[in-house]
Formats: C-alpha cells, sequence, structure tokens
C-alpha cells in the first residue's frame, strides 16, 4: 500500500494548513463582482437590435412618450448625434422648431391608430441636425407592441440628392418651356416683321415719289415729310422685331469690346444725364469677339437706356468686362449657355431692382413695366435676340431695392483681326440705262420698285415668281445687266432661281431683297460672303444706290478655272453668282465667282422693257 510523500522539512500540519488558506482564497475571488462577470459567458445578442444596425437608412425607435430608446449608426451619422447622446431624448429633439407642435399632435393620432405609414414620398419632410442644419427626409412609422407598451420604428431616409434633382429638372424644364416660349413668339414676331416690311417699302416707295414731283415749299411736303418719318419709325420696329426673332442680317468682325466701349462712352454719358454716375471699368487685357459692331452697340445702348430708366432719381451706373470661362456647371444651370472661354460685359445699376415674377418676362416683346408712352418694350428683346444670334448668352441678376446687374457672355475668338474696308464714295448721280429684272411675288412691292427704276433711265423687266423670270431670261435677246430678286417665293425661290440664272447668263450681277431672309443666302445671321443684299424696307435713294454701287463694280475675265474645260473660265463681281447658287468662299471678301463659257458672246441688244 503506497504512502503518501511529504516535502523534506515540512510538517503534515503545515501542508494542511497552506490547502485551506487556498481554498479560502479561491472562495474569495469567486464572490467578486467584477471577476463574475468576466467569468460570466457573453449575453446572446437581440435580434432585433442587429437587425437595426444592419440596415442601409437611419432607424430610430420611440417610446409612447415620445423619448427615444434605441438609435442605429446610420441614424447617428445623419443626424451628427452619438447614439448615447439622443437616448432619452424626446424626438422633438431632431424636428425644427417650428413643426414641433405639429409634429406632437401627429404622434398623438399615430398612437391612437397605430398602423404602417409612409410620409415625404411626395413632398419630402424636414429634419433637424445637432448642428442646427435643416435636411429633408423620407420617413416609415411602423407600430410594435412589446411587453412595455407600444413603441413606434422610424425609418428615415436622407433624399437631400434626389431634391437637388428635382430641382434642377424643374428649372431645366421651365428654361425649356421659357426658350420655347420666346421661340414661338419669335416666328410669330418675324412673320409680322416681313409682312409689315413689304407693306413699308411700298408707304416709303410711293412716298419718296410723289416728294420728287413737288415743288420744294408746296405744303404737301410737309405731310409727305411725317408719313416718312413715321414709315421710318416702323421700319425700326420692324427691325427690332428682326432682332429678337434671330433673323436680321449681321455683319459679324473680330472686335475688341473694350474699344466698341471707349466709341461710344460719350455717347452714353450724355444719354445717363449728370444725376447718374457712370463708371466703365475696362479689364486689360481682354479677349476677342467675333460679332458685329453696330449690333453690340445697340445691345450696350438698350442696357444702359434700362438701366438709367430704374434710376428716375439718380445713382450709379457701372459697366464692367472681363475674361469669364464658363463651366459645364454653369451651362446645365443657364440653358443656351456654352461651355468655355468668353468675354464678359456687365451693366449694373443701383436702381429699383426686378422682382422675379417680372423678371421670368421681361426679355418677352412689348412686356414693359413702364408708364404708357415711356417705352415700347421692344428694347430688352432686342438684346436677348443680337446676343442670341452672336452666339452668346445673358443672365439678368436682381432683387427689388438692390439694384440689377445684366451679363453678357459672347464667346472669345481666335479669329485674326480683318482689315475694314473703306466706305466708297457714292455716285453723283444714281441715274442709268441698263436692264434690270425685277422678280417680286409682292405686286405692290414690285410695282413701286419699278416705277422708281423706270424713273431713274432704267429698262425694267418684271416677273412674279422665280419661274416667270427665268422665262423672261430665255425670251431676252439682249443683255440683262442686273437681277433684283426677292428671296422667299413660292414657286421657285430667289436662290433657286438664280441657281439656274448662272447657267443661262453668268456675267448677270444678282441683289438680294427681304424683309425676312432664310438659311438659302444666311447662316446663323451672317450674309454668304459675296451677295448683294437689299433689306426691306428700302427707300427709293437706297434701292438706287445699291443698284448703282453693283452695276459699276468690275467684272473681270481671270482664266479657266482649275479643273475645268479649257473653254470656261471665271468672273469675279460682287453678287455673281455660281451654278450652285452659292457664292464661293473666295479670299475678297467683296467677290464671288462664277463659272461662265469663255466663247460666250456679248448680244448687246437691249430688251424692251413689259
Amino acid at each position: 500500500m503506497a504512502t503518501a510523500k511529504t516535502t523534506a522539512g515540512a510538517s503534515p500540519l503545515s501542508s494542511r494548513r497552506r490547502g485551506s488558506m487556498l481554498e479560502t482564497k479561491q472562495v474569495g475571488l469567486a464572490n467578486d463582482p467584477e471577476i463574475r462577470r468576466a467569468a460570466a459567458p457573453e449575453p446572446a445578442p437581440d435580434p432585433f437590435r442587429q437587425l437595426l444596425e444592419l440596415a442601409p437608412d437611419a432607424m430610430i425607435v420611440v417610446g409612447a412618450d415620445r423619448r427615444i430608446v434605441i438609435v442605429n449608426g446610420q441614424a447617428e451619422l445623419l443626424f451628427d448625434w452619438k447614439g448615447e447622446e439622443l437616448v432619452g431624448q424626446r424626438i422633438e429633439v431632431l424636428i425644427p422648431q417650428r413643426y414641433r407642435q405639429v409634429h406632437a399632435a401627429h404622434h398623438g393620432d399615430f398612437l391612437s391608430h397605430p398602423r404602417p405609414r409612409r410620409m415625404g414620398s411626395t413632398q419630402p419632410l424636414t429634419a433637424l441636425r445637432k448642428d442646427g442644419t435643416e435636411i429633408p427626409v423620407e420617413i416609415s412609422l411602423g407600430p410594435i407592441r412589446t411587453a412595455e407598451g407600444l413603441i413606434v420604428v422610424a425609418t428615415i431616409r436622407d433624399v437631400s440628392a434626389r431634391v437637388r434633382a428635382e430641382q434642377a429638372l424643374r428649372r431645366t424644364e421651365e428654361q425649356l418651356r421659357h426658350a420655347q416660349k420666346m421661340e414661338a413668339i419669335g416666328l410669330l414676331a418675324g412673320g409680322i416683321a416681313h409682312d409689315f416690311n413689304n407693306l413699308l417699302s411700298v408707304i416709303l416707295g410711293h412716298a419718296n415719289l410723289m416728294l420728287e414731283t413737288l415743288a420744294p415749299h408746296d405744303a404737301l411736303r410737309v405731310d409727305l415729310d411725317e408719313l416718312v418719318l413715321a414709315s421710318q419709325r416702323a421700319s425700326d420696329l420692324t427691325r427690332q422685331l428682326l432682332a429678337f426673332s434671330r433673323k436680321q442680317v449681321l455683319e459679324p468682325r473680330v472686335l475688341d469690346v473694350n474699344q466698341e466701349l471707349v466709341a461710344v462712352e460719350r455717347m452714353l454719358r450724355r444719354v445717363v444725364g449728370e444725376d447718374i454716375v457712370l463708371s466703365v471699368l475696362k479689364a486689360e487685357p481682354l479677349g476677342q469677339v467675333y460679332a458685329d459692331p453696330g449690333q453690340l452697340e445697340q445691345v450696350i445702348m438698350n442696357l444702359v437706356v434700362n438701366a438709367r430708366d430704374a434710376m428716375p432719381r439718380g445713382g450709379k451706373l457701372t459697366i464692367e468686362t472681363a475674361d469669364v470661362v464658363l463651366d459645364a456647371a454653369y451651362a446645365v444651370d443657364h440653358l443656351g449657355a456654352t461651355v468655355g472661354p468668353h468675354v464678359m460685359l456687365a451693366v449694373t445699376d443701383t436702381g429699383s431692382g426686378i422682382d422675379a415674377e417680372t423678371r421670368a418676362r421681361i426679355f418677352e416683346p412689348f412686356f414693359t413695366t413702364k408708364e404708357k408712352g415711356k417705352g415700347t418694350g421692344i428694347g430688352l428683346a432686342t438684346v436677348l435676340g443680337i446676343v442670341a444670334q452672336s452666339g452668346g448668352h445673358i443672365a439678368v441678376y436682381s432683387e427689388p431695392g438692390e439694384g440689377t446687374t445684366f451679363k453678357i457672355y459672347l464667346p472669345r475668338t481666335d479669329r485674326p483681326t480683318e482689315a475694314v474696308m473703306s466706305p466708297t464714295p457714292p455716285r453723283r448721280s444714281l441715274r442709268g440705262s441698263e436692264t434690270i429684272l425685277l422678280v417680286e411675288d409682292e405686286d405692290q412691292v414690285r410695282a413701286v420698285a419699278r416705277a422708281v427704276l423706270a424713273r431713274y433711265g432704267y429698262d425694267v423687266l418684271e416677273a412674279r415668281n422665280g419661274s416667270d423670270a427665268l422665262a423672261a431670261c430665255a425670251g431676252c435677246k439682249g443683255k440683262i445687266d442686273l437681277v433684283v430678286t426677292d428671296v422667299v417665293m413660292p414657286s421657285l425661290t430667289g436662290p433657286q432661281f438664280t441657281q439656274r440664272l448662272a447657267g443661262l447668263r453668268p456675267t448677270t450681277k444678282v441683289i438680294f431683297m427681304s424683309g425676312y431672309p432664310d438659311n438659302s443666302i444666311v447662316h446663323h445671321g451672317v450674309l454668304e460672303k459675296g451677295i448683294a443684299f437689299l433689306a426691306k424696307p428700302f427707300t427709293s435713294e437706297v434701292l438706287l444706290r445699291k443698284v448703282r454701287e453693283l452695276l459699276d463694280a468690275p467684272v473681270h475675265l481671270v482664266g479657266p478655272l482649275e479643273g475645268q474645260d479649257e473653254g470656261r473660265s471665271v468672273v469675279t463681281a460682287p453678287g455673281s453668282v455660281t451654278r450652285s447658287g452659292e457664292p464661293e468662299g473666295s479670299t475678297n471678301e467683296e467677290t464671288s465667282v462664277a463659272a461662265i463659257p469663255a466663247s460666250t458672246p456679248d448680244c448687246g441688244q437691249r430688251c424692251a422693257p413689259k
């Protein structure tokens, strides 16, 4: 039988004593609360809380007393609160002050009739973050009954991105509707201007013919002079309508806007008067633009007059230029704006300002807030049309009582600067003896133009449209020196007629006339190079000078066309047309080319006027 072994020098009593002490120590440790908690097994996870934490949206559990019970991590991120800070607070801490009373009533109603409910899907609700900022949210409520009573689980989704997208879409739709409305008004205005210009041509033509027959001191001259003056004012109005509808003919060139301001500054100071302080701030250096200088001057003048009228008691008017770059974000928010480098021309006044309702309509033709007789309401519409036809964009910034700023952005250009040709001195005599074919579908316009030309010695052939004009050319045995033709006609348009004319009489020069030119001779508002154009309405003197100017222009045979038969040569002259009916892009802005048979004789015979 084995016996227990003890350590040398140790008595059995001492061993028993040490064991007793160890047992006592172990019992003491087992009774320590911290040790017991550490040794206790982990509690089972709460599935409800786990679901809350896994949710992609902010979730908050609220008791019947409207106090917050549970907050998930997404809620902490959304509201910028820590969970322990929110637990125990009333839910109104996350609601703007102006909505808290209403929310309390809704909460009571929900507890009385608990059911799942979604709010904010059509009109976002507003929640409050810890820093006081407000955010649009969508909320879903779900009631849960527990042993402690009814609790409400709120799922909260931040819809800021959706709201921004919807706002951007609404702005774009509003801009599109406005653009469509302005386009429709422009088409109407352009059509009215076309018909009105024909009528004015008849009125001005007959008035001029009557004035030529009256003695210098005849009493009727006063009445006729008033008739001509009123017609010219009406003509100015139609030109503004064409500018708004972007159907006017532009003569663009490379411009320095600063130099244009220098040229008109003295006139602007006279316009604004002494009670308005005019400041012109020109950025140096400044990019160049490609625009019509006369139209740019019109834009500046109209904006300055508009600013002056907004400051009847005086004030400050500032005109400023700068190089700017419009980015994609700006272009998205401003329909019609293009991305890239621009020259900005800003006109700012300290006047009465413009409210939102008026700002939405200020570019409509004939809309005005001025007293009756103080304005036509066409000035800003003209500005819009000119800027848009020049490829630019205009924006207005204003609030009632805060003044107004109009900013015009014209695309910068890298085109080389073109030399400005000196105008040809006018010929003293407007008379002539050449044969002219007059093509016009409006009988009254054709009749008055024929009368003017015939009175000054020209032999005039008439045609109602392009088809009749071709027949007249075929039936005429003599030379036709010049064709004066309308652009828009039934059966065969002016450009279509002249295309065929080039094959029959390639040396015949052409003047196009129109009160509403189309894209056959005008592209983006710019007249094709080499085309002679007469804008309706015109006076007798303007018609006669244009005719004489073109007839006196030289015609030169310059040899065979490259790649053509030896029997074909090139004629250069202002107003000549090619077989295609389009002017060639020659290096001389004043000429165009036409292919003709070199052996074609000049018959030298005259056609009797019909």
